[in-house]
């Protein structure tokens, strides 16, 4: 069998495999509702946190895809290979190194501040509305109410 035809139909049942697992997905109860693309709306004041922590992680991540992929592009078109071109002849750019260091340091910062706060207000359970005994057995977990 040619080699191509078996990655065709590999491609295919894993496609079909996905799409069934998604379409079955939709159906079941407890699972999204149609076309939802977000959390259920949040109940508690620490689910809105969580929404907002996630939504602001998504963008910052979105940003930082964007910015990069761009930059690529960029350069993937603005120095590719011409007939007879003489590369440049640079080492070592401090300031470089340092901007590139200092800026996702920033954004890390940047991300590990709300998600702290978040953390550390999840973990204050004093007005508890029930509370759950949670015990990890050998292939289940095991729940006392």
């Amino acid at each position: 069998m040619n080699i191509r035809k078996l990655l065709t139909k590999i491609w295919f049942v894993l496609g079909f495999g996905i799409w069934s697992v998604t379409v079955a997905a939709q159906d079941m109860p407890g699972g999204p509702k149609v076309n939802q693309l977000n959390f259920p709306a949040p109940a508690t004041k620490i689910m809105e946190e969580i929404h907002w922590l996630h939504w602001f992680m998504m963008i910052i991540c979105l940003l930082i895809f964007i910015g990069v992929f761009s930059v690529m592009f960029y350069s993937i078109y603005k120095h590719r290979k011409s007939k007879g071109a003489q590369p440049a002849s640079f080492h070592e750019s401090t300031s470089v190194e340092i901007i590139w260091t200092v800026i996702p340091l920033l954004i890390v910062i940047g991300m590990a501040l709300p998600a702290t706060k978040t953390v550390v207000a999840m973990k204050d359970t004093t007005n508890a509305d029930i509370t759950i005994k949670t015990t990890g057995y050998q292939w289940k977990w095991g729940y006392d109410y």
